[in-house]
């Protein structure tokens, strides 16, 4: 096989193509795409091939992704919307979403939001790349950005949110149901001054979690609970359990919207504020972070069951990807409460817990 009948000198610089492969070997072009496409033709002779392959790695071929999306109308490209990608509970998922994708062959295109920033605003640019399927594990999608993504052909599942009225899938956590885990804790324990660390309230995980929380509050008997703003962050956490704790009535026990705020929460009280933990104030988190089973912490806390919503999520996008007229699907895991030291063992019915 000889460079110079191929017209290739071996100064060639720049990407080799096809037609590079093609004129080295002095075969058709079409012969050469056949065999250097994913899934290529098996009627093609096993020495025709072999020479083929033989040549690209010669010459250094490399596929041409982007070529090939314009043929097949698939870029293979997933995107992954999230804010927060320092938050230890997002860089879990972002590092476990990714994973799964790349052993599926997929590759990942990371897009990162403000936090006070809608979705809607981030997807008019995210649409211009053409991606195959997107995640959203931040703010929610509003049903007009939705119907637009289904126009585009591209699949969408949020992550730790449903939206209620978007016409789009939605994998979740019952953050309500966690949210009165939570409450049943305390109110078993026998506390009365109560308070809630929101995470960004206008969140729907935020929103579910209060609700199941206040409604179950209320359904036990214990008709207030004091309420401060957070931001789902170690350092909301620090400020909203000072400012609890320069009320008149400070709070016997304290659910935090996540595990981070808990964090920050149990380092005021117990460095600043000098109480102990769970002797004079009772905490409880939520998500279940890798942080809130260190010994040091040991944070009692809702836990979801990520690993699973992971798996879910995939499937369900990949599904959707394959049959875009599919129905959408609002899939539901349960919480459940993890008990650790950081809030009081009680004893109900009978049972030590």
């Amino acid at each position: 096989m000889s460079k110079k009948k191929s017209g290739i000198d071996g100064s060639k610089t720049g990407r080799i193509t096809s037609n590079d492969v093609a004129r080295y070997t002095g075969m058709s072009q079409s012969t050469v795409s056949r065999v250097l496409s994913p899934g290529s033709d098996s009627k093609i002779r096993s020495d025709t091939r072999e020479k083929i392959l033989q040549a690209a790695k010669e010459l250094g071929y490399k596929p041409n992704a982007i070529a090939r999306s314009l043929t097949s109308q698939r870029t293979n490209i997933i995107g992954i919307a999230l804010s927060k990608v320092s938050s230890p509970f997002y860089s879990y998922i972002l590092e476990g979403f990714t994973k799964r994708l790349y052993q599926m062959g997929k590759q990942v295109l990371l897009f990162c939001t403000d936090n006070d920033r809608d979705i809607d605003e981030v997807l008019a640019t995210v649409l211009q790349y053409r991606i195959d399927g997107l995640i959203i594990a931040t703010a929610g999608i509003t049903s007009v950005m939705a119907e637009e993504c289904h126009k585009n052909g591209t699949s969408v599942v949020l992550f730790n949110r449903i939206v209620p009225g978007a016409n789009v899938n939605g994998v979740s956590c019952d953050n309500v149901s966690g949210g009165s885990l939570a409450a049943d804790l305390f109110a078993d324990a026998g506390y009365r001054d109560i308070a809630y660390i929101s995470g960004k309230e206008d969140s729907s995980t935020n929103l579910d979690r209060r609700k199941g929380f206040m409604d179950r509050l209320k359904d036990r008997g214990i008709g207030s609970c004091m309420i401060e703003k957070g931001e789902y962050s170690y350092e909301s956490g620090i400020a909203a359990t000072r400012r609890l704790f320069s009320r008149k009535t400070v709070p016997q026990a304290i659910f935090c919207a996540s595990d981070e705020i808990a964090l920050g929460a149990m380092h005021t009280i117990q460095y600043e504020i000098g109480l102990k933990i769970p002797e004079d104030v009772s905490i409880v988190g939520f998500d279940d972070i890798a942080m809130a089973s260190w010994p040091f912490y040991s944070l009692t806390t809702v836990r979801q069951p990520v690993e699973e919503m992971m798996d879910y999520t995939v499937e369900l996008l990949c599904r959707n990807m394959e049959n875009p007229e599919m129905p959408h699907e609002r899939k539901v895991f349960e919480a459940k409460l993890i008990r650790r030291h950081s809030a009081k063992i009680t004893e109900i019915k009978g049972e030590s817990l």
